[in-house]
């Protein structure tokens, strides 16, 4: 046993400190990425705070290394990379990793903390490059998906946008291969997907793509405890329609990082349409009685216009048959062979034109909110307008927050050119395609 042991290879004494370092910048990193798996949200205003502390003992363990390491190039990476470990820019890291790079420049990970580096400060480009060389001397997730990240914010004009945008996609898969059970991987992947749907190509496909990446990445401690991903998944929950899942996730959010104050303004910020909705709903646009009478009696099956006793072609393009309806005739989902016609009372006011939300009432005097994405600026209608739903598709809100319930039936429309308005099918000219925010604070 001992004379095997003699001729096992051993560190010499300049690697120990370099190896100790190594395992001080490892800790450094585990401390702040699973922080939650041993404090609670309570002590979340003191995340950051702890990491800089633990962050400065392992700067007095590399300043010791590097006093004593030949390796300066590995020294001055290993403190770039802790000192990169906070959310904000750090000039410090930055000449740390720029220098270890230009000694090596086969240091994959230097480049990859380069990268991050420049992606804090705002140097996009800077960001790319860094990625891109670092792939070209390595295949490796931590590049590839940063590199997606990246390939979304860059574009002189929308179709440059759009292709970089699927190239995003196409590099958070490589991503995800080289790590299948890499949570980060996963959430980056299921950002690249929000972004494709909302650049345009709204497949209903692509949605389900970004939830499913979303799932994936919550299995993963690491990303199940990124606010980002909270967050992004609530803006999704939100255009889907899913109140109670995006209040919930903005919640979350917010409870892992209390400093960040958008979670918390888009939790409001849909509240408020929320409440506004019920009050459009509940005083039918605060129209006068004998008004809203006279709209309703006027309601009759020549507001179909083109629907009526006619034919509909589906966006199959098959050509359907309609039948008129009241609105509580509609189940939730869609509703095939199915058609109903109301007149505009009133709609939400909105800083976000997406969606655009309007109330109606129809021949039972029964009011329901109307909510159309896609829809071009300034293409709104006007109160008294009659407008036909072919085919609606339904959806059922109910929950309570802050004490106050939201209980409600809403239509979703996502293609304004199926409505007839005013006996009239509406132009193409009345399209454009809905945007989202999609969160890149610490991708």
């Amino acid at each position: 046993m001992e004379g095997g042991q003699d001729n096992e290879e051993k560190p010499s004494q300049e690697e120990w400190p370099l190896e100790k370092a190594e395992v001080a910048v490892q800790q450094l990193y585990e401390f702040r990425d699973h922080y939650f798996e041993h404090n609670s949200t309570d002590k979340a205003l003191l995340k950051n705070q702890e990491t800089e502390e633990k962050l400065k003992e392992t700067l007095n363990i590399l300043d010791y290394v590097q006093a004593c390491s030949e390796e300066t190039a590995k020294c001055l990476f290993l403190r770039g990379k802790a000192l990169n470990v906070m959310p904000h820019y750090d000039p410090m890291a930055q000449d740390a990793l720029s220098k270890a790079v230009k000694m090596n420049p086969k240091l994959v990970e230097a480049w990859n903390c380069l990268g991050e580096c420049y992606w804090k400060n705002g140097q996009v480009e800077a960001a790319r490059n860094c990625f891109v060389g670092a792939l070209n001397h390595e295949k490796n997730k931590v590049s590839l998906r940063n590199l997606s990240m990246v390939l979304r914010q860059i574009g002189k004009d929308q179709s440059e946008k759009v292709e970089n945008i699927k190239v995003s996609v196409e590099k958070a898969k490589e991503a995800v291969q080289c790590d299948v059970k890499d949570g980060m991987s996963w959430y980056v992947l299921g950002n690249a997907y929000l972004s494709f749907f909302f650049c345009g190509s709204q497949s209903p496909q692509l949605i389900k793509q970004c939830m499913t990446a979303y799932s994936q990445a919550f299995k993963d401690p690491v990303a199940r405890n990124n606010p980002d991903l909270y967050f992004n998944r609530a803006m999704a929950y939100k255009f889907q329609e899913e109140y109670k899942l995006a209040v919930c996730d903005f919640k979350q959010a917010e409870a892992l990082d209390p400093a960040w104050t958008e979670p918390n303004d888009e939790k409001n910020k849909l509240l408020n349409i929320l409440t506004k909705t019920l009050d459009l709903l509940e005083g039918k646009g605060k129209l006068k009685a004998k008004r809203l009478h006279s709209m309703v009696q006027s309601l009759s099956p020549s507001d179909l216009g083109p629907y009526g006793g006619g034919t509909y072609t589906s966006p199959s393009g098959q050509a359907v048959q309609l039948d008129l309806v009241p609105v509580s005739k509609l189940v939730p989902g869609v509703n095939p062979n199915k058609v109903t016609v109301g007149k505009v009372v009133g709609f939400v006011p909105m800083e976000d034109p997406v969606p655009y939300i309007f109330a109606m009432v129809d021949s039972e005097n029964h009011c329901v909110p109307v909510t159309i994405y896609n829809m071009a600026l300034g293409s709104g209608f006007a109160v008294g307008d009659s407008v036909a739903i072919p085919e609606p598709f339904c959806q059922e809100t109910d929950f309570t927050e802050n004490e106050q319930t939201f209980k409600f039936m809403s239509i979703r429309v996502d293609n304004p050119v199926v409505l007839v308005v005013n006996k009239k099918k509406l132009g193409p000219n009345r399209l454009a395609p809905s945007t989202l925010l999609v969160t890149t604070k610490s991708e």
